[in-house]
């Protein structure tokens, strides 16, 4: 527009954000505590303002206006006054241009400098001073925009949870290295669309993606000034909008066009989403949106000094989901997600934090409430990160129905058993079997167990066989960052090695993992990069790697290891989706007897004998056989037996009676062998390896 009226006109306070209509745009904001909120308007390149109005009206704490002829493409800011008492809460400094919290799309980049803060860097009264100078310079503007997409024929998948396998990755660094993407869209939507990259995860087997945090984030200071940057991307700052750099063209229609195909694909669109804390950091953080606005309401803050965060989450502060307008916020961007860009779950990073009130987590909380009836979501995965840093902050297995969260204690489990850890037998059973002493509470099924071996916070599983000790020194904290405890092993050797003997175990513990995963009863998660053999050198906190330590090593995959790897992985898989046994619908406890002497479930020692009580609790015994059944259509019942040696050695195991002609599904120690006919009832177990038995039982009169 040419020109601008004198003011704007009232307009409406929802919906929140700014909304164009054809005629002009409608620009609503929450604010509890502000005393007078202005618009700024920029030119198209963002760097000059060129207008500035005060938002007429204010609607139960929503700040409004509407502008005519206001087209889209226009780019604004807010700029709140109000008063400035850190003390109380308040930290409204009106030279500081603030982002609008339901932005659709962002223009130009954070650019750090000591004005994007509201008090004074240095000063000897710290955030108690103020500071005057305008930030608008060196921050990002939003953008009026409008959502439209042809969505045609597109169907979620809607694949059930007991088939489903997840595949964690990172929109740029799987695409960053692939030499079949043009270079401008590598790292963005455009290469996850790509027609080669959907062959590969379709014929990798897997039937959903879950993608690293996607929404709009902070590059941290400290990383810049370091000379590096936040991959990871778990310092949201738009809730809305989608990380720029993850566009090649800009379009927000990049993400919903790779979403359409992945769709078309058959495989299901999960994204990992930051709700428990914003990119602001703690009190002594930068204005950049949230804080400006109302830094009382947006936070938790401590009850008897409010001037500080509540620290819940080890970022600095500590999103007000106690807040109905920070819900309201919250709920609003998990719809748009699923309305506008079809995705067909959610990660939550932290989750234990979103259902935090004031006496501590609890699984009734209004987020928790507000998730479980809103219509839009009823289909959307949940899946929650149930922890935090904060007190009580480890709440696995304590979330409500219809979640799935991580299970570290099967991340953990797997790792020690297959390293070879005296008594860690029956918790590894446990896990094998859904983790029912976790989950089975309130009609839960095995599915809300996610189950994983490696995820992108930590090693990879090939540095999990390749290091006992992390090697962060690229990080820049002289090694101090990261877990120091990774139930990790390098089998003789630390990091890359020639030796045969070493690379031979390493790789046999490495398939005995994926197999764990894979045939484990729970809803099974691969790291991206994870079956071809993927490293990041031993950096097991690579978050602020957006370079060759992250990015995928496609060369990995294309050598023969990796191939032979891969294929592995894909047979696994189609195990699991052959075979219901493999991926039971519920709890088994071993009390439901499908024939004479057959339970559903049921746990040997090697010689084919019951476990018994006495023989559970001996820390030496290491060998374990898994039994489950299922009843067929016909009256038959199909025995599927794993055989696990997490041992140095070969060994026999006798399989348990009654003894059926079987064959071998798959043995890890030689993954090219399959379907071999098991002659007699002893099978050689090789050191460090599984083996998966299946035979047919002809269920007789009862």
């Amino acid at each position: 527009m040419s020109s601008f009226p004198a003011k704007l006109d009232r307009g409406a306070p929802y919906p929140l954000g700014a909304t164009w209509d054809g005629l002009g745009t409608n620009f609503a904001v929450f604010s509890a505590h502000a005393e007078r909120i202005e618009l700024c308007l920029f030119d198209p390149t963002g760097r000059r303002e060129i207008a500035r109005f005060d938002l007429p009206e204010c609607t139960d704490e929503i700040w409004h206006g509407y502008l005519p002829d206001a087209r889209l493409g226009l780019i604004y800011g807010y700029r709140a006054h109000g008063p400035y008492s850190p003390q109380d809460g308040h930290r409204f400094n009106p030279h500081k241009l603030l982002l609008d919290p339901y932005a659709r799309r962002f223009a130009g980049a954070l650019r750090w400098s000591d004005a994007l803060f509201g008090y004074r860097v240095n000063s000897p009264r710290a955030d108690l001073s103020f500071d005057r100078r305008d930030s608008a310079p060196g921050v990002p503007k939003a953008v009026v925009s409008e959502d439209v997409f042809d969505w045609g024929d597109d169907r979620p998948p809607n694949i059930p949870w007991s088939k489903t396998v997840i595949y964690e990755t990172h929109v740029r660094g799987m695409t960053m290295l692939y030499n079949d993407i043009r270079a401008n869209e590598r790292g963005t939507f455009a290469a996850l669309a790509d027609a080669s990259v959907i062959r590969y995860l379709r014929t990798l087997g897997v039937t959903a993606v879950e993608l690293l945090p996607i929404h709009a984030f902070v590059q941290d200071r400290a990383l810049v000034e370091r000379g590096l940057k936040n991959y990871w991307g778990y310092n949201s700052i738009g809730f809305f909008s989608i990380e720029p750099r993850y566009l090649s063209d800009g379009s927000r229609n990049e993400m919903r066009v790779a979403v359409r195909r992945l769709h078309a694909a058959g495989i299901e669109v999960i994204i990992d989403v930051v709700y428990n804390h914003t990119g602001e950091g703690s009190e002594m953080g930068p204005t950049l949106s949230f804080r400006g606005l109302d830094n009382a309401s947006y936070y938790r803050l401590v009850p008897d000094n409010r001037r500080y965060c509540i620290n819940d989450t080890g970022t600095g502060n500590t999103l007000n989901l106690s807040h109905p307008r920070v819900l309201q916020m919250v709920m609003d961007s998990l719809r748009y997600w699923v309305t506008s860009f079809h995705v067909d779950g959610f990660r939550f990073d932290l989750g234990a934090t979103l259902g935090r009130q004031v006496d501590g987590f609890n699984p009734a909380s209004a987020f928790f409430t507000a998730l479980r009836q809103d219509p839009a979501l009823q289909r959307a995965k949940l899946i929650s990160e149930p922890w935090d840093l904060g007190p009580g902050g480890y709440q696995l297995g304590h979330h409500p129905p219809g979640f799935a969260e991580w299970n570290d204690r099967f991340r953990d489990s797997t790792r020690r058993f297959w390293r070879g850890d005296a008594g860690e037998r029956p918790q590894f059973a446990a896990r094998l079997a859904g983790s029912g002493d976790l989950f089975d509470r309130r009609a839960r099924r095995p599915w809300a167990s996610i189950n994983y071996a490696a995820s992108h916070d930590g090693f990879t599983l090939a540095d999990v066989v390749s290091y006992t000790q992390r090697h962060n020194e690229a990080n820049g904290e002289d090694n101090n960052d990261g877990n120091g405890e990774n139930y990790s092993a390098n089998w003789g050797v630390e990091g890359q090695t020639t030796d045969k003997t070493i690379l031979d175990t390493r790789a046999r513990v490495l398939r005995a993992m994926l197999a764990s995963v894979l045939l484990a009863h729970g809803t099974p998660m691969l790291l991206g990069g994870d079956e071809f053999g993927r490293t990041q050198r031993g950096n097991n906190n690579a978050y602020c790697h957006d370079d060759e330590i992250s990015w995928f090593d496609w060369s990995l995959a294309d050598a023969p290891e990796g191939r032979a790897l891969r294929d592995f992985v894909n047979r696994l898989i189609a195990l699991r989706q052959e075979y219901e046994a493999l991926r039971s619908r519920h709890f088994l406890y071993g009390q439901s007897e499908l024939a004479p002497g057959v339970f559903d479930i049921a746990w040997f020692e090697s010689g084919g004998e019951s476990i018994t009580e006495d023989s559970w609790k001996n820390p030496e015994i290491r060998l374990l056989c898994l039994r489950r059944a299922m009843l067929n259509d016909d009256g038959s019942v199909s025995l599927l037996a794993l055989l696990l040696n997490p041992t140095g050695e070969d060994h026999p195991f006798i399989l348990p009676p009654p003894v059926q002609p079987g064959r071998i599904l798959i043995d890890t120690a030689k993954p090219e062998m399959r379907d071999v006919d098991v002659k007699d009832q002893k099978i050689v177990v090789h050191a460090h390896s599984a083996v998966l038995v299946f035979s047919r039982l002809e269920r007789g009169p009862q």
